[in-house]
């Protein structure tokens, strides 16, 4: 966990499974890769904070910073979302994200070191069950917080494709550079379940209950 974007006790736990739901049989019963996940458990009331709902980042601090941005060619992840997620809140906004911190490096806004680069993941066509792949760089939108959001027109509300997103950073000046990565949720609704095979570029990461491992080129095989 990255623990100081960490509000609230949620949990990011590398765990087995998860399973079914119940009736659920075939490769989408399990996890796409080996016998784990990352699973995940936010409240979206339990703090005396303004939203009190809870937000979690499990990622990696280390191994990707000073990496560009415009490098960023494959992303994405598997995830199990259940019924009961969807009843939480909006089906198109109640999903685990990737999320950067990166220093968008914009020629129009040289003081802006700092922004967070999130994916908003369409809701799977499927629920109770492990999702196919789902692709950041052409399903969902993107966008960028802060300033940054305010600058290049990919804030919020105002999200983004992929491809606009990197033609926005990519403004003829210093290029963007990534700080860290990871997979987020909050701080809005409640959500429990697992994401697994979170995709940056030529390699996939597989959590397990052991530790993640990283598969890269032609060591991935979703559901071998």
């Amino acid at each position: 966990m990255i623990t100081r974007n960490t509000i609230g006790s949620p949990v990011a736990e590398l765990r087995d499974g998860p399973y079914g739901s119940f009736g659920v049989k075939g490769r989408f019963a399990r996890p796409p890769y080996g016998q784990g996940s990352l699973g995940i458990e936010v409240a979206d009331k339990s703090t005396s904070l303004t939203p009190p709902s809870e937000v979690v980042d499990f990622g990696n601090e280390v191994d990707f910073y000073g990496d560009p941005v415009l490098g960023l060619k494959q992303l994405g992840f598997h995830v199990f979302q259940t019924s009961e997620n969807v009843s939480y809140g909006a089906p198109n906004t109640n999903m685990p994200n990737i999320r950067f911190e990166i220093n968008p490096n914009l020629t129009a806004a040289p003081t802006t070191t700092f922004a967070s680069m999130v994916w908003v993941p369409p809701s799977p066509l499927v629920v109770d069950q492990w999702s196919p792949y789902l692709d950041a760089t052409t399903t969902g939108t993107w966008f960028l917080t802060g300033n940054a959001g305010t600058v290049t027109g990919c804030g919020q509300p105002s999200h983004c494709s992929f491809q606009q997103l990197m033609t926005a950073l990519n403004d003829g000046g210093a290029k963007p550079i990534i700080y860290t990565v990871g997979v987020s949720k909050g701080r809005d609704f409640m959500w429990i379940g697992a994401v697994d095979g979170l995709r940056i570029n030529r390699c996939t990461y597989d959590f397990e209950r052991t530790g993640v491992k990283a598969l890269c080129g032609h060591d991935q095989h979703p559901w071998a």
